[in-house]
């Protein structure tokens, strides 16, 4: 059996100075970065998930109202989208992005990343943006937004990944709690995984995720 740690969203705009900061994801990142370093041994497979949105229709709103729709955030290719600088990459072994089209808050619904991609947004100046991922707007000449053929009938979700590594065991930390995390273990359990959320590796957008806590247990995730 294998395990594989989920690090669900821990991105610039998620955090401190971004543009739909959840408070505490900056130091959130740190600590992640910290349990890696100590447990990364515990883990057969490491992974991360973004939000990489293009045209996510009414999930962006210039009048959000912070359940359904938000402020724009995670625009793929810009800085906001990439992972904080303080989560450090170098166990994660690939990156899943989501949302290009939707709302898309569980990782189960991303997409493998190309391997060239730049994980942390650090490039050259003047360098182009990093590719949003097969079959998006800046790979394809913007056939995805409307169903056309692209490349993202050939990429690999998460969950084809997990099972081509034999994984069973799923752990899952990151941003938000109430929201990504949430939806990412959840969906993890119906897949057939054994789900646990660290809590404390997780920070919420709620001042009090208790309600998203006992709809995880209920659901069948372990908290620990």
């Amino acid at each position: 059996m294998s395990r594989a740690l989920i690090i669900v969203d821990v991105q610039n705009d998620f955090c401190e100075g971004g543009t739909l900061p959840v408070e505490g994801g900056a130091e959130l990142a740190g600590a992640i970065s910290e349990y890696v370093d100590a447990h990364h041994g515990q883990f057969d497979h490491i992974v991360a998930t973004q939000d990489w949105h293009i045209d996510p229709g009414a999930h962006f709103s210039e009048n959000p109202d912070f359940t359904e729709s938000w402020p724009r955030h995670c625009v793929a290719g810009t800085r906001g989208a990439e992972l904080h600088p303080d989560l450090d990459t170098e166990y994660i072994q690939a990156y899943f992005r989501k949302g290009q089209f939707t709302a898309a808050y569980s990782g189960f619904e991303g997409l493998l990343a190309p391997d060239d991609a730049v994980p942390t947004g650090d490039r050259k100046p003047g360098a182009m943006p990093v590719s949003a991922g097969a079959g998006d707007a800046g790979a394809s000449g913007g056939e995805g937004a409307h169903g056309e053929e692209t490349e993202a009938e050939d990429a690999i979700g998460l969950y084809d990944w997990l099972q081509s590594h034999d994984v069973e065991d799923v752990v899952v930390v990151g941003i938000a709690t109430d929201h990504c995390v949430k939806a990412t273990a959840l969906d993890g359990v119906q897949a057939g995984y054994s789900v646990t959320v660290l809590r404390d590796l997780t920070v919420a957008v709620a001042d009090d995720p208790e309600d998203a806590i006992a709809e995880m247990e209920l659901g069948g995730v372990d908290i620990a």
